[in-house]
């Protein structure tokens, strides 16, 4: 094959270690300094990479926070096998292990203290961790709708903020959130969910 022949180059493949290494320097930072603190310069250089780096993977400091909070959500969700109290708790656990991880809950107090400054960070995090997360409960909750396993009329919007709320309202208690909770939180919830 001739050289004009050849299939043009679309620049270098991305290096995959260079992005986890990006994200894992942004949990860091953003963890002991906070969102406002962090920046693009020390996240380079904890990674090992330069700035240009991270600006062909993510579009600025924004996306890139929060993309470093989704991937310590990353690991797949379950998919239901339905029956929904043992769909929701394994939903829930799911959520659990996110919040468990280093820092998880710590990144996201740290968007909800920049809502003011930078309304465009708590936008993206809702759009890939919130919304994602509420409508796999959401999906849980009208599959068994249609299965007529829990009571007609139920206010699902309101039982899926019972069910989230319930672990950050536990971790404000300082007490922690025990190994247990998807358990005892879905089963308060489902007596008064369930048909029977």
């Amino acid at each position: 094959m001739k050289q004009a022949d050849q299939p043009m180059s679309r620049g270098r493949p991305r290096d995959k270690e260079a992005g986890a290494a990006i994200l894992r320097a942004a949990q860091k930072l953003l963890a002991e300094t906070g969102y406002a603190r962090m920046s693009l310069d020390a996240v380079a250089a904890l990674a090992g990479v330069t700035k240009p780096t991270i600006y062909r993977r993510f579009r600025g400091k924004s996306d890139l926070a929060t993309a470093a909070i989704a991937d310590l959500q990353a690991q797949e969700a379950p998919e239901p096998r339905g029956a929904c109290r043992d769909d929701l708790v394994a939903a829930l656990r799911h959520f659990q292990k996110g919040l468990g991880r280093p820092r998880g809950m710590a990144m996201i107090g740290t968007v909800l203290v920049e809502e003011g400054e930078t309304p465009e960070l708590l936008e993206s995090f809702r759009e890939r961790v919130v919304l994602p997360r509420r409508r796999m409960l959401l999906r849980v909750l009208e599959a068994a709708a249609e299965r007529k396993e829990i009571r007609p009329g139920a206010d699902l919007d309101a039982v899926v903020n019972l069910l989230v709320g319930s672990f950050y309202a536990r971790h404000l208690t300082g007490q922690g959130i025990p190994r247990d909770w998807p358990e005892r939180v879905v089963d308060e919830v489902w007596r008064g969910l369930s048909r029977s």
